[in-house]
């Protein structure tokens, strides 16, 4: 297996290369020539580097991206900073997402998994998820002023709209991590359909690290891979989990 992973010098993308790398697993990546952040890895034969700006690529360039990949995983993200949260591109997520699907489907390749790391920001609306009106507003709002949020929610959006649950070329599950923070080590988390808790007044904590575990064990695991393609699942570490 050969997994690109977009997103892989960010908190949970990074992690998510070095659990591949570290069972083994041929892993891409794209980096812009101004980062460090994997450069221990650079002589790890598991790992290709392709310099460059994912927002950029046209499609010949991500079909070259992906032509010899299995599986994509997204982790892409804004910086939390003026620039980041308004400056551009303002849908990267989305975009990107786009693209990647429209490379895969003209490629040569067979069937490829495609992981999104969402937000439990992001409603699933396929299951008329009931969140609070208090919650309806407030991510109603941010979706208006906070590109970001809007970008998240549209990358999602697309693969559950447009890509669905019979494209020939695609199966894709939108990870669902609460706020999340950063810890050493694997621990235990549950995963849920849906938000158990607010995502807004009551938000629950996720490590990044074991939101790449879990992305990483779905990759490799084809059954616990058919249980949850084609849906969002949430993760919550546990002893964060409302009761």
């Amino acid at each position: 297996m050969k997994v690109l992973v977009l997103g892989a010098t960010g908190g949970t993308g990074s992690l998510v290369v070095r659990q591949l790398i570290n069972l083994c697993v041929n892993v891409k990546v794209v980096i812009r020539s101004a980062s460090n952040k994997l450069n221990d890895l650079s002589n790890i034969k598991f790992l290709e580097t392709i310099v460059g700006n994912i927002s950029e690529f046209n499609l010949n360039k991500n079909i070259e991206l992906i032509s010899n990949c299995d599986a994509v995983v997204c982790c892409l993200g804004h910086n939390i900073n003026i620039k980041g949260i308004f400056g551009k591109p303002r849908m990267l997520v989305s975009d990107s997402i786009k693209k990647i699907c429209k490379a895969i489907e003209r490629s040569k390749n067979g069937k490829v998994k495609l992981i999104l790391m969402s937000t439990t920001a992001n409603t699933n609306i396929k299951l008329n998820e009931n969140y609070s009106s208090k919650d309806r507003f407030v991510l109603s709002l941010l979706k208006l002023l906070l590109p970001p949020h809007k970008d998240n929610v549209e990358a999602a959006s697309y693969l559950s709209k447009v890509i669905g649950e019979n494209n020939s070329k695609i199966e894709w599950i939108a990870v669902r991590p609460d706020t999340l923070i950063n810890e050493e080590n694997v621990s235990e988390y549950e995963i849920f359909e849906s938000p158990k808790r607010s995502p807004v007044f009551d938000a629950g904590k996720t490590s990044r690290i074991n939101v790449a575990y879990f992305m990483v064990k779905l990759l490799l695991n084809e059954e616990f891979w058919n249980e949850y393609k084609f849906k969002m699942p949430v993760i919550y570490n546990k002893h964060f989990q409302a009761i």
